[in-house]
């Protein structure tokens, strides 16, 4: 009975946990270019049953789970869908791809386009890190009062190539992963961070201006997720209470000195 508790209490861990990461996709379904999170368990130490009083050589008949634990949790990279904003600073990529950023911890990568200019004229994220052009410049994109020919004071091309009146000014700094899900970290502030040793391929996907990328987590489907882990989490609660009165009895009545 003390290992059918420990059963279902690790059952409850792991689904307190799902319901944690499933509750951060939520509070980010309006996040642009932000990636939902699963979480992947596993059996934890499977028990191999094998018949009773045929020996040594007893055939087995399959085994016993002795509880759960989460093994990763792990970035779905979808594509979210593209919204329409009109802002000339706001950038969504199709397809695989990241932004590089300059943080004060190194560069970082992104898929949150969303984007403005600093007092200094640099493009910069909405906390204020900037955006890296090639070879790790910043891209100064000054006050931009006069437009160009498109009707806007900056323009940015399918490649990243990066026009302010008209003239070329930087490139942006695009990178890609063979495998994001793997290479990459979550680091916090929709920022990733790439293990040592692990570099960016050439960028083959492309840039929209006045666009944003939206999160690829959808608020039914977590929404359905959270109330079936709500739901395995009690379902595994009432099997700590029930195997909690069996030991009572076991220890009281049925174990008790006549």
């Amino acid at each position: 009975m003390i290992r059918g508790i420990y059963t279902a209490a690790s059952g409850m861990i792991v689904e307190s946990l799902r319901n944690d990461v499933i509750a951060n996709n939520l509070a980010n379904v309006d996040t642009a270019g932000y990636k939902k999170d699963v979480t992947i368990s596993k059996d934890f130490a499977s028990l191999l049953l094998r018949r009773i009083n045929d020996g040594k050589d007893a055939p087995e008949i399959g085994s016993m789970g002795v509880g759960a634990l989460v093994d990763k949790v792990a970035t779905i990279h979808t594509d979210g869908a593209l919204k329409l904003t009109g802002n000339e600073l706001d950038l969504a990529i199709s397809g695989n791809g990241f932004f590089s950023i300059e943080t004060p911890n190194g560069v970082r990568y992104s898929r949150n386009g969303s984007f403005t200019r600093n007092a200094q004229g640099e493009l910069v994220t909405q906390t204020g890190n900037r955006v890296l052009g090639t070879n790790n410049t910043p891209i100064i994109l000054g006050a931009g009062n006069a437009a160009n020919a498109n009707g806007v004071k900056a323009l940015f091309t399918k490649d990243g190539r990066v026009y302010v009146d008209n003239l070329e000014v930087a490139q942006l700094q695009m990178v890609e992963f063979a495998d994001p899900q793997r290479q990459l970290d979550k680091e916090g502030y929709n920022l990733y961070k790439a293990p040592d040793g692990v570099t960016g391929q050439a960028f083959t996907g492309q840039i929209t201006q006045g666009v944003l990328e939206t999160s690829n987590a959808n608020v039914v489907t977590e929404m359905v997720n959270m109330i079936a882990g709500q739901r395995a989490y009690e379902t595994n609660a009432k099997v700590v209470q029930s195997q909690d009165e069996l030991l009572d009895k076991a220890v009281n009545d049925v174990g008790a000195v006549s």
